[in-house]
């Protein structure tokens, strides 16, 4: 069977037990510090619950995963006490990590008893560990793909289990066998590809949204995972620890960023770029920012849509920023007008029948006044 036709069908691996020593493996090397001496660490993974699948669905390798996890974190005082507790995230999942579809939720509880140097390290461990967590865990479905989809896909190298054995080589062993060819290196196939659009505008000047979206310091605060960006022509950048990464090719402060942009998931093809216009127009008291991403795969705008929405938008409000909804009338409001009153014309004028009036009364009076007088 032909590899596309092989891959073309629904194949599922449960890999559930690996999950579990991934995150037992990988979550405990995380550690932070503050900026005194208190220090915090991931000690040990104690429980993980739910299940962890690889699919494969024409010829696309798909995670499907949601998992609960608890873990004992400690550190130590700036007066060298020791400090443990626990933590418990409800879930971590595919819609989380990669759709954005929701925020991970932390449940943090306090083992050791509170004083203000336990305080510190216990505020500290609040504060830093979301961000290297998460970090970790967009790095889960690339190592969930990396270690287990080679046992769903056939490429074009695998013998198919059905096929024939190519006949044996005729001719002397001391033949000499021909030199290999090299391999050229096939050019990356054209994607089919559309735009989308996201806008929002927020309560700030065009300059600090400038500053945060490309500031190496400043980006983490709302991507919540470490970054790398120079913010300089040519140069490459690394967005929610390598989960989008690209080279920047236009920067013009603070009204546009012109960037290459490719996600780093199993749904996005391999050596496939987009493009990143993000303009920033700068209002009275608030500025509109949208993000153009040209070159979205067809099939995945909707994804690609809400991974806009979810990292970039609410991660700018999670941190304070205000959106504004600006209210537009409909323009099918119809506004009535007040009907013009003619002019009375002259014909309707009261005046002669006044002078009638006054004829017939002196009329009267004038019959009148012989009888009076009798």
């Amino acid at each position: 069977m032909a590899p596309t036709t092989a891959n073309w069908h629904w194949k599922n691996k449960n890999v559930t037990p690996w999950a579990k020593s991934w995150f037992e493996r990988e979550l405990v090397t995380i550690s932070v510090s503050g900026e005194g001496e208190e220090e915090a660490s991931i000690s040990e993974v104690t429980y993980v619950e739910g299940d962890v699948e690889l699919g494969q669905r024409k010829s696309k390798l798909i995670t499907i995963y949601d998992c609960k996890v608890e873990l004992k974190w400690k550190g130590t005082a700036s007066d060298g006490t020791a400090v443990e507790g626990k933590l418990t995230i409800p879930e971590v999942s595919h819609e989380i990590t990669l759709d954005g579809l929701s925020d991970y939720v932390y449940e943090w509880s306090l083992t050791t008893s509170s004083s203000p140097a336990v305080d510190a390290v216990y505020k500290l461990a609040r504060a830093r560990f979301p961000a290297a967590l998460e970090a970790k865990f967009l790095l889960f479905p690339t190592a969930l793909v990396d270690t287990h989809g080679k046992d769903l896909q056939i490429n074009s190298t695998q013998t198919s289990r059905t096929g024939t054995p190519a006949p044996a080589a005729s001719g002397s062993a001391s033949t000499p066998a021909p030199a290999a060819k090299p391999v050229e290196k096939k050019p990356a196939k054209a994607v089919n590809s559309t735009a989308i659009k996201v806008d929002a505008t927020f309560m700030a000047s065009a300059d600090d949204l400038f500053s945060i979206l490309t500031d190496e310091k400043r980006i983490p605060s709302w991507t919540r995972a470490p970054a790398k960006s120079s913010a300089q022509p040519d140069s490459e950048y690394s967005l929610f620890g390598g989960g989008v990464k690209g080279k920047y090719i236009l920067l013009s402060p603070p009204k546009e960023i012109i960037q290459t942009w490719a996600l780093q998931s199993p749904t996005w093809p391999e050596g496939h770029a987009a493009t990143l216009t993000t303009t920033l127009a700068q209002g009275a008291d608030s500025t509109t920012v949208t993000w153009t991403l040209d070159g979205v795969p067809l099939g995945l705008e909707d994804e690609i849509t809400r991974n806009i929405q979810g990292y970039y938008v609410h991660g700018l409000k999670s941190i304070g920023y205000v959106q504004v909804s600006h209210y537009t009338p409909s323009s099918s409001t119809s506004t009535k007008t007040k009907r013009d009153v003619p002019p009375p014309s002259i014909g309707s004028s009261p005046q002669p029948y006044v002078a009638v009036t006054l004829a017939v009364l002196a009329l009267v009076a004038a019959f009148a006044v012989p009888y009076v007088y009798k």
